[in-house]
This record gives structure tokens, sequence and C-alpha cells, in this order.
């Protein structure tokens, strides 16, 4: 099955400082059948205006990746932890049994930035922080691995859930093939440009969501960027 979410179909949530466009229940969004894909809980595409942002609040079991596209954030959290996180850098907070934190964005510009969290494998852990130089924006025609659940993937951020956060840079008529499998499902987010995915067009914002398939075939109509996320079938089974 493969399910296309048009841009315009997002929930937006505009605060002045913040333009937040959900794809998923969160805040004051709540639809019953949108909450989560598997264990991804929430997908948010942040634009954070200079010199404003998130103050201190708490988290609690709960795996948040952070992926920077434009600009930069500060961060500072209750491990001691107080960092800057840059575009093409990425950040995992395990939350576990309790985490408190801030962003800023410092600088006059805006900072662009897609916040994820996924429900984690298990519940209760020690809370614990990671922030890696990835380096994805550069590459261009594959998948950039940024994060995952996966140890037999090098060069990423690990989290404690079975799932892959992906990006890509694909110019225009450029192809690539993910093999998935129907235990597993998929959601695409194209950040910029056209594309099809099994065939069907999308666009900038678009999201395509897939399951009980076996591969997702990626083609850019023109250039494009997308992040897949590969995910277990089921939520997690405390």
């Amino acid at each position: 099955m493969i399910k296309v979410i048009s841009a315009a179909d997002r929930h937006h949530a505009s605060h002045g400082w913040l333009n937040s466009y959900f794809l998923f229940s969160f805040s004051d969004y709540y639809d019953t059948n949108n909450i989560q894909w598997g264990p991804l809980r929430v997908f948010n595409d942040d634009y954070i205006k200079g010199k404003s942002g998130f103050p201190e609040h708490s988290h609690s079991e709960m795996e948040i990746v952070t992926i920077v596209l434009e600009g930069e954030i500060a961060h500072k959290d209750s491990l001691g932890n107080e960092t800057v996180i840059s575009a093409g850098q990425v950040q995992r907070m395990s939350a576990g049994t309790g985490i408190s934190h801030s962003e800023k964005n410092d600088k006059d510009e805006d900072v662009h930035l897609f916040q994820l969290w996924f429900l984690p494998n298990k519940k209760g852990i020690t809370p614990s922080y990671e922030q890696k130089s990835v380096d994805f924006l550069k590459e261009k025609n594959q998948l950039i691995p940024l994060v995952t659940g996966q140890k037999v993937l090098e060069d990423v951020v690990y989290m404690n859930s079975n799932s892959t956060v992906f990006y890509a840079h694909l110019e225009k008529d450029k192809e690539i093939n993910f093999k998935t499998f129907q235990i597993r499902k998929g959601l695409i987010y194209v950040i910029t440009g056209e594309m099809f995915v099994n065939g069907v067009q999308v666009e900038k914002s678009d999201q395509v969501r897939s399951m009980d398939i076996d591969a997702l075939r990626m083609k850019a109509s023109a250039d494009c960027t997308f992040i897949l996320i590969d995910v277990p079938a089921v939520e997690a089974n405390y």
C-alpha cells in the first residue's frame, strides 16, 4: 500500500517566532487516525526565527532526533550538555527516565530543522545524548543513514528504536531503490523538488506512507531532497 498525504494536509501551527508543520498528532492537533506510524510518534517540520526558541522543558520515554537543515540551534540539557547543532548535524536524545533541555536560536537568521520522536525499544533506560556531523547535505544520489537502531551501520547516530532515518539528494532522472519488507513500514517526506515514488508523483512537503510492500522506488523528476524513514509495522510492545 502506498498512501500520499499532500503538503496542504499537514497541520500548521504558527506562533510568530515558530512556524511548525505537524505530520502526526501533536500539541493542539489531535486526530485519532493520525497518531503515529509504527514507533514514529512525532515528525515536526520547524522554522524557528532568530533570537527565539524553546525554553527548558522535560521529556521521558522517547527517542528524540533533531536534524538541522539550515542555520544552527543551541542545546542545553540536564545531563550537562551545552552545544550547538549546525546544518548537516544530527542529534539524538534518549529521554529514558527523564531529561530536561532547552533549544535556542541565538542568531539573527531562521533555523530550519526536523524533530522526530520515536517510541523506544525499551523503557526505563538511563537518559543519554549523542550528536554527530554526518555531513549529509553534500552527498548526492544515495541514501545516507542519519540515525538508526541497527548497530551494523557505521558513521551514524544510534538510538533505542528499531528504526532508521535516511536523507537523499537525487539529481533529475536519478533513481534509488530501497528494499523494505512487509513487516516494515516506510515514510518519505519531500524536502525540495519533485519525484516519483513507486510511480506516484509527489512534490515539496508531500509525504508518502507505505506498508505491505517489498520495495520503494524513488526517481527524481527534478532535483529533489527527501527523508526516508524505515520503521517496524507494529508499535512498541512493552
